[in-house]
């Protein structure tokens, strides 16, 4: 099954199941595949074998026919979505910490897979050295910056966390940002308060694991250096939190190579602008191809492919689409841009529509144009509203059933994460054997 994990798929080939694999080849290859019983039976068989697998290996995770020690596997279980989502895509490393390069970042919140590389690159001192005298100035800063840089940069896990957060900020929200690194209120952040930050997310992983003040850091007395601790240094085994003394792209693009600039907020405003612009441009033209403007199937699969709707939901919202809209004239990266917009300030959205939902009343499109004007400043385009309803109307009406509508929008502005938990073990199994159902009809 092609949505089967590696490691499954490894387990599948194990030698204690061969004579059940070949029996059930056999048996497809003498029907071709084309019989409904028979992808029944090879689900099914394949279930019999990952269920007993799941029970002979592990409870909640299946794992390779290695043998690990207890502490590797409850290590393993304790990862988040972003943690497991950093490690997957981080393509370099350096003294043992993990990176992601400007083009990991951009292909970990647009790509479901990373590209294919045979292992992580080892940076030396001089290599990094290198990047740091590539990193252009804020100054120069651009909403191509991250595309252009591609992997000449590093990206610590802590600031891979602030990078997600900017994507789901609203315009009103940067000021709030900025202050939060802004610790003396002198309206200038300098490197050393850009830093806490890695502080706080070093702290709450720590604590988060359990982790006694003896395993929290390591290396105490370093040679030429005795006395001194290796500060924020942790030996957490994936390599998220081993603090070094080294400079990384966000830093010496704040802060200069000699780290002594300070960020001011118009700066720092900019900056989280033109990454929203070039995510949302990467997803654009990935549809677009060339073109001005995507189709309107187009954009309800970008609104549509963070969530983990059931694949006959999925076609029931594009098949919708496609009966109400006839004749699509395309959205414009204008319209796409400011709708994205709308949906960092989905909160204020929820807020606004609290009334009608006291009322269990749904809202017109009148009353959706109003709501988004006064949470954004933004008007809509009469026609991507019209879009948007004829996606998420469910019964033609004219009138948006706006639960769903922010629920769904909700996966899409933290791009899955939220329900990412939902997408592993047997849900996923369960999940697959579905789509493998569909494709057989």
């Amino acid at each position: 099954m092609a949505c089967l994990s590696r490691t499954s798929r490894k387990i599948l080939n194990n030698a204690k199941f061969s004579r059940f694999i070949s029996r059930d080849s056999a048996f497809v290859k003498q029907n071709n595949y084309h019989n409904v019983w028979t992808a029944c039976a090879c689900v099914i068989g394949s279930g019999v074998i990952f269920y007993a697998v799941k029970n002979r290996y592990g409870r909640h995770t299946v794992y390779a026919l290695k043998a690990k020690q207890p502490e590797e596997l409850a290590k393993s279980v304790k990862l988040t979505s972003r943690e497991r989502r950093f490690i997957k895509f981080a393509s370099v490393e350096h003294g043992g910490q993990l990176y992601m390069t400007p083009q990991d970042f951009l292909e970990s919140v647009v790509e479901q897979e990373p590209r294919p590389r045979l292992k992580r690159r080892v940076l030396n001192v001089k290599e990094i050295e290198q990047l740091r005298d590539s990193t252009p100035p804020l100054k120069k800063g651009s909403s191509q910056m991250f595309r252009n840089m591609r992997d000449k940069g590093i990206i610590s896990y802590t600031e891979y966390l602030f990078l997600l957060s900017i994507l789901t900020k609203p315009a009103s929200g940067f000021q709030i940002a900025f202050n939060m690194f802004d610790t003396d209120g002198n309206q200038r952040v300098d490197k050393n308060e850009f830093l806490v930050m890695e502080k706080i997310f070093s702290f709450a992983w720590r604590d988060k694991r359990g982790m006694s003040e003896d395993e929290k850091v390591e290396g105490k007395e370093e040679e030429g250096n005795k006395g001194k601790p290796r500060e924020h240094y942790i030996n957490d085994d994936q390599g998220l939190q081993r603090r070094h003394n080294i400079d990384t792209m966000l830093q010496v693009h704040f802060f200069g190579k000699k780290g002594n600039n300070d960020l001011k907020f118009e700066g720092f405003r900019q900056f989280m602008e033109n990454l929203q612009t070039e995510v949302l441009e990467l997803e654009f033209h990935e549809f677009a191809k060339g073109h001005e403007t995507i189709s309107e199937v187009d954009f309800a699969k970008i609104l549509l492919r963070y969530t983990y709707l059931d694949t006959d939901e999925y076609d029931m919202y594009l098949d919708r689409l496609l009966d109400r809209v006839k004749y699509g004239q395309g959205i414009t990266f204008h319209e796409f841009k400011t709708f994205c917009q709308f949906l960092n300030n989905l909160e204020d959205f929820t807020i606004a529509m609290r009334m009608y939902t006291l009322a269990d009343h749904p809202i017109s499109k009148d009353e959706f144009h109003r709501a988004v004007k006064i949470c954004t400043g933004i008007a809509q385009s009469e026609h991507l509203v019209s879009t948007v309803f004829a996606i998420f109307d469910a019964d033609g009406d004219g009138l948006l059933s706006y639960k769903e509508f922010i629920a769904i929008m909700k996966d899409r502005l933290h791009r899955g994460f939220k329900s990412y938990a939902k997408n592993e073990g047997w849900e996923a199994f369960k999940s697959c054997v579905k789509q493998e159902m569909k494709s057989a009809v």
